[in-house]
């Protein structure tokens, strides 16, 4: 009787799973094995993606053992534990889907070499990406460093492929002795999680749920509403994206169901949120063919950059929502109330920490690192050296974003900033973006002050970009 044992990372679901599919459809028996190791470098999974890996932990093992299997859970380092299992199992086979971080690689790399030298067959498979990285090249052989060019040479190699199903698994009733989920001290000790509880259903089927919601109530506005902090007019499935509860097939798939069973006249245009995609596709793209990014300028001609001394005052009041900005402060409150902050709002946040104060990218990256529930390495890097102006496809690298004409454009009755700002409430739309210009309106309020002129601090901002080009 064959055995393998199936190692789940960012891969938690049963369906349109390659490395599950592949092993129940070889194998008499397969033992499905979560491992919750330290190793993962200077980027070990913040706050936020700890409390979500632990409910997503939660739904899968409800779902094997609905199933007829369960879920064996460890601690420590994969491969002393693989092998231990492999003989306790007498399996012969170890399945799993790729990562594609730095670390990850490296990691994977060794443990496959490893088991392949005790006799173990190590199969890998693609689950998170409509292509590999190394799959999309220019013409000349080289990895792209701009997007649009990149999303020209791979839109059209994508195909409305039906997923994989969920298979029969010949798995273990009866798992072996492993740890039970909480012995994986994963959920933060703070109250901080209970705004993360009402914000969110981790898992397969919460994935499944916001697609179907995506797909009746934005997806036909969305080229226009996905700018809107105040609408759920994007489909938020992003930190389901980032634990491989759904594949981009998947919702490929879905959508191109859907907008072919409607009346041609009303037809919704996918085309604009599958383009979003391609863009987690590019910055995973950027990550493998680039992996010190994360760390170091992409163009090194920002490593002379005149950025401000670390103030870690500043940096406190922008990641609390204090800094005086309404919509620099509604989004950073949004961001640590629910995990998740609208991508227009996500960028005027790292311009205004970035451009109006200077701090260094990095410490944004790490912020949001450490709350958000969608923090993907490849998308963090990419989006964070995108505003500052050091990173791929970054022109103009001296933009910076005025959160006052973006608030007034995208929230022109204020309804983000009245939600995730109580204390403006009740102001007049006239000082609701601009608070600042009546000291009676803050001092009743309690909102701050802002901590730096817009105008003055963009010109400063402008002036050391310009020394990058003498």
């Amino acid at each position: 009787m064959s055995t393998a044992l199936v190692l789940f990372r960012r891969d938690l679901r049963l369906a349109d799973n390659p490395a599950w599919s592949a092993a129940c459809a070889e194998h008499a028996q397969v033992l499905p094995v979560f491992i919750h190791g330290d190793d993962d470098g200077a980027w070990r999974a913040g706050g936020a993606c700890r409390w979500w890996l632990h409910h997503s932990l939660a739904a899968l093992e409800r779902g094997l053992r609905d199933a007829g299997a369960g879920l064996h859970l460890r601690r420590g380092e994969p491969l002393q534990i693989l092998r231990a299992l492999i003989a306790a199992s007498g399996a012969g086979a170890v399945y799993w889907n790729r990562l594609y971080e730095p670390a990850a690689i490296a990691r994977d790399t060794r443990i496959k070499s490893a088991l392949q030298d005790d006799g173990i067959a190590v199969h890998s498979h693609n689950a998170a990406l409509w292509c590999e990285p190394w799959q999309i090249a220019t013409q000349q052989g080289l990895p792209y460093k701009v997007f649009t060019p990149y999303w020209r040479n791979l839109r059209p190699q994508l195909q409305a492929v039906e997923p994989l199903p969920a298979p029969r698994v010949p798995g273990w009733r009866d798992l072996p002795d492993g740890l039970a989920l909480a012995a994986l001290d994963l959920l933060p000790r703070i109250a901080w999680a209970d705004g993360l509880a009402a914000s969110w259903q981790p898992g397969e089927a919460g994935a499944q749920e916001l697609l179907e919601i995506f797909g009746d109530d934005a997806l036909g506005d969305y080229a226009r509403a996905r700018d809107l902090p105040a609408r759920h007019g994007t489909s938020r499935l992003s930190p389901h994206l980032h634990f491989g509860e759904i594949s981009p097939r998947q919702i490929h798939f879905a959508l191109e169901r859907r907008a072919g069973a409607t009346d041609p006249k009303r037809r919704p245009d996918i085309e604009p949120y599958l383009r979003e995609l391609g863009w987690r596709e590019f910055a995973h793209h950027l990550l493998y063919h680039f992996p010190h990014t994360p760390t170091d300028n992409f163009n090194p001609r920002f490593d002379g950059f005149s950025w401000a001394p670390a103030d870690p005052a500043a940096l406190e009041r922008w990641q609390r929502g204090r800094t005086g900005i309404p919509l620099v402060d509604a989004g950073m409150r949004e961001l640590w109330h629910t995990g998740w902050m609208h991508n227009r709002v996500r960028m005027i946040v790292g311009s205004f920490l970035t451009k109006n104060l200077r701090q260094h990218w990095q410490h944004g990256a790490r912020w949001f690192w450490d709350t958000l529930v969608d923090a993907d390495l490849a998308n963090n890097t990419l989006g964070w050296q995108w505003v500052a102006g050091c990173g791929a496809d970054a022109a103009p690298y001296f933009r910076v974003f005025n959160p006052v004409t973006q608030a007034k454009r995208f929230d022109p009755d204020g309804v983000y900033l009245r939600r995730w700002l109580p204390e403006l409430a009740e102001a007049p739309l006239a000082l609701l973006h601009e608070p600042w210009k009546d000291a009676d309106l803050l001092r009743r309020s309690g909102y701050p002050a802002q901590m730096v002129d817009l105008g003055e601090s963009r010109q400063l901002a402008l002036e050391a970009y310009g020394a990058l080009a003498r």
